[in-house]
């Protein structure tokens, strides 16, 4: 059987890498010179089963005000006039109550851990390398209300059996030495420590040429315009280099995804929450991080990646446009100066945006469609590269036409109808 797989992130070529193993005949499209160009190329670099959460949570609504009040604050919102950016507002307010919370993250930690688990195997069988480690993830507490509100996250972690340790000042020193120099002061965390680090743009890369070894065809610099459709089936992806066509087709296409869903009547709520980065090199080992620290104060995720430094963070709602704001840059900065003042040279730093496909519950789309031969994987929001292999494997599963390993129940579109 002949799939299509439309875009080249980290989704699609783990989704084509797993197809291909499978025995399907693979063609990735995308509108890039490469992979892992766009989204997958400089986010925060975890693999954080344990941090998977929903971003609509009760209290949220309220916190959201502070934020967007705060030139530092982890909330942007430029309005604009699309129908779909505030129908997507909507519905993440809805999802701000504790019984929606716990039903979405239910749906998201078994995903994620599962694909941690994936990756883990894909790592063993072919000895892939992508500057990872295997040190966990440093939820850090700048303020002691904060760490006093952890209690509802922590018993999902004991309900899914995800290790974690609640840490003090000192516990989170032990685990991150170099936070016994930091100016800001802090007063403990949560520390999960079976998460994971990588470098996502490397990962992506190196797993292209493993799916072009085994036959994967990657079609580059290519547009994708819209689909062709014949009754209840996709019958082409119309490009600028002319029609592509396969026996079924997956949508791996980010935020870019409901652009080309709508005009076949596919109404997807995923709409792009972009983020920031920078990118600094390590200029003092004792001074630098060793795995992930998350500033819950700035939701700024301070990740070691080799011989740099990522420092990722911000959700600005305000339609497609990647345009640097110079004020973010400042808020990551900021962040890593409180918490690793001697880690990183911020003046060899790169600066970067990328656009988050998130949906306004929190789990990604995977699965059917009402097209026989069309399936999702898609709204991943800031955990593509934490969910990547599991998704991709459920795919795979879905088009062997076999049950997946684990439950997918509330990951397909169809949860969008029930509610």
């Amino acid at each position: 059987m002949k799939v299509l797989v439309m875009g080249a992130g980290v989704i699609g070529v783990t989704t084509a890498y797993y197809l291909a193993k499978a025995g399907f005949e693979v063609t990735v499209v995308d509108r890039q010179p490469g992979v892992a160009l766009e989204t997958s190329f400089a986010n925060a670099g975890e693999i954080s089963p344990g941090y998977a959460s929903p971003w609509a949570g009760p209290g949220v609504p309220l916190k959201a005000i502070r934020w967007m009040l705060d030139k530092h604050g982890p909330l942007v919102v430029r309005p604009q006039f699309d129908p779909a950016m505030w129908r997507w507002m909507l519905q993440m307010l809805r999802n701000c109550t504790s019984h929606r919370y716990a039903i979405n993250k239910s749906r998201m930690v078994p995903i994620a851990g599962y694909s941690r688990d994936c990756l883990q195997a894909l790592r063993a069988e072919t000895g892939i390398a992508y500057d990872h480690r295997s040190q966990g993830t440093l939820q850090l507490f700048r303020k002691q209300s904060q760490l006093d509100a952890i209690g509802g996250d922590v018993d999902i972690l004991r309900q899914y059996g995800v290790p974690f340790e609640v840490l003090d000042r000192q516990g989170c020193i032990r685990a991150e030495p170099a936070l016994a120099s930091a100016p800001a002061a802090f007063v403990g965390g949560l520390r999960l420590p079976d998460d994971e680090t990588g470098d996502c743009f490397l990962f992506t890369q190196r797993l292209m040429a493993m799916a072009e070894a085994i036959g994967v065809r990657f079609v580059r610099d290519t547009r994708i315009e819209r689909l062709g459709v014949d009754n209840h089936r996709i019958a082409s992806v119309v490009t600028d280099a002319g029609p592509m066509t396969a026996d079924a087709y997956v949508m791996a296409l980010g935020s870019f995804s409901p652009l080309l869903l709508r005009p076949i009547s596919i109404d997807i709520p995923v709409y792009p929450v972009k983020g920031y980065s920078i990118t600094v090199p390590v200029t003092d080992e004792g001074g630098s991080p060793q795995s992930t620290v998350m500033d819950e104060s700035y939701k700024v995720a301070i990740t070691r990646l080799g011989d740099r430094i990522r420092v990722g963070g911000t959700a600005e709602v305000g339609g497609y446009r990647i345009t640097l704001s110079p004020g973010r840059r400042k808020t990551l900065e900021r962040s890593l100066l409180d918490l690793f003042p001697r880690g990183g040279d911020l003046g060899g730093s790169s600066f970067w945006s990328g656009l988050r496909p998130m949906t306004p519950d929190g789990p990604p789309i995977i699965g059917r469609t009402r097209y026989d031969n069309l399936y999702l994987n898609t709204g991943h929001g800031t955990l593509g590269w934490t969910m990547a292999c599991g998704a991709g494997r459920i795919v795979k599963d879905q088009l062997l036409e076999r049950e997946p390993e684990i439950s997918t129940e509330g990951l397909s579109l169809d949860r969008y109808r029930r509610h």
